[in-house]
């Protein structure tokens, strides 16, 4: 298989600390190329460093809705330039999350909506973080749907009629290894309710590694294939058509090589 971690965060402890080998191990597993995800102007700063230094990854900038409260006018002006850097192939992660309480509702949604407003100018996807807080999410980005071409839902967690909704406003769902634990049925559910064609896959790395390697704490890119290997298997189709598939699903999407 050749698979792309359309969602990682290879600046956070302890990946980064031994990177040549996660990645070494990533491409002797079939993961090729990677994007790694901001959530906060360190870690934007960070995943272009990372994706300057390496020719397969590829960064993403944004602030999670966790730190909305922390954002000043300032936070989005370094967040415009750094996403011109030609290596910054979308703006995230960004969205709004109602099941902590880290950051105020009000909050969330004026950062989110800016997210949005500057992926709009720069013509570039958008990756989003929604946890209980679908109804608020898309009554936001329906605001913005002329105006961006591509949206993903990644670290899917939800149902198959919520699921339904967001492929009906023309979004796209990432899954993570999340899909492939045991009480993972309404997750799993949805992943075949869907398209293969609207669907991604991702580590959220160093989160939540899949089963069988769930006792392994620390999740990695390698271990993206045997999500990868579940949702085929769920699908229905060969683990190399599944890759054929979302592998060039994400290229369009990100405008990747």
């Amino acid at each position: 298989m050749n698979l792309i971690d359309t969602h990682a965060h290879l600046t956070f402890e302890p990946l980064a600390d031994n990177l040549d080998d996660v990645l070494q191990r990533s491409r002797d597993a079939g993961v090729t190329s990677w994007i790694t995800v901001g959530t906060d102007p360190e870690q934007n700063q960070k995943a272009i460093e990372l994706a300057e230094k390496y020719d397969t990854v590829y960064a993403a900038v944004g602030v999670h809705p966790h730190d909305a409260k922390h954002v000043i006018l300032d936070t989005f002006i370094d967040l415009i330039k750094l996403a011109e850097h030609p290596k910054v192939v979308a703006i995230g992660e960004t969205g709004l999350d109602y099941h902590y309480d880290y950051s105020p509702g009000e909050d969330q949604q004026e950062v989110f909506k800016n997210h949005l407003q500057i992926a709009a100018e720069l013509k570039l996807p958008v990756i989003v973080h929604s946890r209980e807080s679908l109804d608020d999410t898309i009554k936001i980005i329906d605001n913005f749907s002329s105006r961006i071409e591509n949206i993903v839902f990644h670290c899917f967690t939800g149902t198959a009629d919520q699921a339904k909704i967001i492929i009906d406003k023309g979004c796209h769902i990432s899954f993570t290894g999340a899909v492939t634990f045991k009480n993972a049925n309404d997750i799993q559910k949805a992943a075949e309710a869907i398209p293969l064609e609207k669907m991604m896959i991702e580590t959220d790395c160093p989160y939540m590694s899949p089963e069988p390697m769930r006792k392994q704490k620390i999740n990695e890119p390698a271990l993206l294939v045997h999500t990868a290997q579940f949702l085929a298997a769920l699908k229905n189709v060969h683990p190399e058509e599944f890759a054929d598939v979302t592998t060039s699903t994400a290229q369009r999407f990100f405008g990747i090589p």
